[in-house]
């Protein structure tokens, strides 16, 4: 295992002026590797579901029902297009479309896809990243121990197949090694003893006026260092995550979590609702208009499943895989809202 911090290979922060950015890529050593470490991430997470008989499906990228909607539970802004005369959204998840061929295939479904965000981006935040995402029978819990061993799976590839590339990134080979030596076995707390835990203090446990309680980014970061690099945050105020996500039976926590590494949040996983009475009652709370999801209600009525699903925002796992801390930094091809930017 290494021990020590080697010399890091930086990025050129060349997307701070777009209109040069794709010629001093074109030379640059940081995106000809980045490509490499996507490359090995796509085909290690396509092998891994493969082999849990998840079959990886194909989707398109416009939708008519987005899974942050405006309302309470949304933490971010869908993107609305104007297609051929037609206003639609493009995708800011295809958490829906999985639930729905999951019907077909119910041994599980995935994709990697890109996702689209309304927001402006910024160290955290991307206007168009990647997203690993996956929906299953089943709990809370079993998508947990899916992700825990996806994580692993993805950790143990990697050093096998390209340690070198990820210490020239990094500078060590750590934190990678600390993730496989768990054997897929990370802390889970919930949101009640992560706000005891960081004392509810407000740069760390936010309190909204309408109610629920978000934990801020250095909330996320505090947490990461108390447990060592890695954890799960469960059963978050139920109004503050959006409408899809199951209730626990006192009806004040979701039966969702959030897996905290790196940057902060990088994976996120609920149980959705069994039927249509959950999921209406759900939409009223969340002040939704259930014609906008008419379809999704229908389904739930005539088949209705208990499964729960994941999403892992690929460049967040590169910035903590790579130990860097700006996501714009991983867009070989950078987007901006707002920007025409060539490529």
């Amino acid at each position: 295992m290494s021990t020590s911090i080697k010399e890091k290979l930086m990025p050129p922060k060349s997307w701070l002026n777009t209109d040069s950015h794709y010629k001093i890529a074109l030379e640059n050593e940081w995106y000809k590797k980045l490509v490499i470490l996507q490359d090995e991430i796509n085909h290690s997470s396509w092998e891994f579901f493969r082999k849990k008989g998840i079959r990886t499906v194909s989707l398109p990228i416009t939708t008519g029902s987005v899974t942050s909607p405006m309302g309470l539970g949304s933490d971010s802004l869908p993107v609305k297009i104007n297609l051929e005369g037609v206003e639609t959204y493009l995708s800011d998840s295809m958490q829906f479309h999985l639930e729905y061929l999951l019907r077909y295939l119910e041994d599980g479904v995935h994709y990697i896809m890109p996702s689209f965000r309304g927001e402006l981006a910024d160290q955290r935040h991307l206007c168009q990243f990647y997203h690993s995402e996956a929906e299953i029978m089943g709990s809370l819990e079993d998508v947990i121990h899916l992700v825990n061993e996806y994580i692993y799976n993805l950790c143990s590839d990697l050093l096998e197949r390209i340690p070198d590339l990820i210490e020239e990134f990094a500078g060590t080979l750590d934190h990678v090694h600390s993730i496989v030596n768990k054997k897929m076995v990370i802390p889970t707390i919930t949101f009640e003893e992560a706000a005891k835990i960081l004392e509810d203090k407000p740069e760390y446990i936010e309190h909204h006026q309408e109610g629920f309680r978000t934990i801020t980014s250095d909330g996320e970061k505090k947490l990461i260092e108390i447990y060592g690099g890695m954890l799960w945050v469960s059963h978050y105020d139920y109004i503050s995550v959006p409408f899809y996500q199951a209730v626990e039976e006192t009806g004040k926590y979701a039966k969702n979590a959030d897996l905290l590494f790196g940057i902060g949040e990088v994976v996120g996983a609920g149980e959705r609702h069994v039927n249509a009475i959950e999921t209406r009652d759900s939409l009223e709370m969340h002040g939704l208009s259930e014609a906008e999801y008419e379809w999704y209600v229908y389904m739930k009525e005539k088949h209705p499943l208990k499964t729960s699903g994941f999403g892992m925002g690929i460049e967040r796992f590169l910035l903590w895989l790579t130990q860097q801390d700006d996501i714009r930094d991983f867009q070989v091809i950078p987007r901006f809202n707002g920007i025409t930017i060539n490529p």
